[in-house]
């Protein structure tokens, strides 16, 4: 049962007994993970990014290769989102092999329909459902499993509206070389939100640890 299902027919004395059990002063009725510890006192109102108690943005994105729309607040199961392009030979091959280690554990071990996998492209001109399907193959993502979801904005201009103005994550598109190929220096994130849009953790930096990301998960999910 989510989150939010549970508080409303519990009632609100019980929720609150619940969100005394979750961490006292720190607790937060829309998580179910403990407030992460960061440096220097930093609260997730400091970060440019939706972080732990925040809400995802309320934007829909399509998803090429299976023709439909997504709309991101609306993912009803614990899943993960990163910030790529398919052309990046440093840190995005990192992100997506990260969750694609996440997404081997959990059809290994028979969860794989209880978390899903949503990376969003910031580069639309060329990430098309070919160029997805050419990166899961290069990466070794199982489409089959069904919880593997590329998602692209419709333009450049959506892609910085809902990349950079709503989910926080900067990246700048660097001058084409002699051939007009082109590169983007960026942020490294990837983020876990539950099924109810909230986000649970956020992983910044280029190489995100595969047994974190499955720990953290594995909490949420036994939560």
């Amino acid at each position: 049962m989510k989150r939010r299902t549970y508080l409303r027919a519990a009632g609100a004395g019980a929720a609150l007994g619940l969100a005394g059990c979750l961490g006292g002063g720190d607790a937060n009725p829309n998580v179910s993970l403990s407030k992460p510890d960061r440096e220097n006192d930093v609260s997730s109102e400091d970060l440019p990014y939706p972080a732990w108690g925040q809400q995802v943005p309320d934007v829909t994105l399509s998803d090429p290769i299976a023709g439909s729309e997504v709309s991101v607040r609306d993912i009803d199961v614990p899943h993960f989102h990163t910030y790529f392009f398919t052309n990046c030979m440093t840190v995005c091959p990192v992100l997506i092999s990260a969750l694609r280690e996440v997404q081997i554990h959990s059809v290994s071990e028979g969860y794989a329909d209880e978390v899903s996998f949503y990376p969003i492209t910031f580069d639309p001109a060329r990430d098309d459902a070919d160029a997805f399907r050419a990166e899961a193959d290069q990466m070794n993502v199982d489409m089959d499993a069904g919880n593997w979801h590329f998602l692209r904005p419709a333009d450049e201009a959506e892609a910085k509206s809902v990349v950079e103005d709503q989910f926080g994550v900067f990246f700048q598109k660097n001058e084409p070389n002699d051939e007009g190929n082109y590169m983007f220096t960026h942020l490294g994130l990837v983020s876990l939100v539950n099924g109810d849009g909230y986000v649970e953790r956020t992983y910044r930096g280029n190489q995100p640890d595969e047994q974190t990301l499955i720990d953290d998960l594995t909490a949420l999910r036994e939560a």
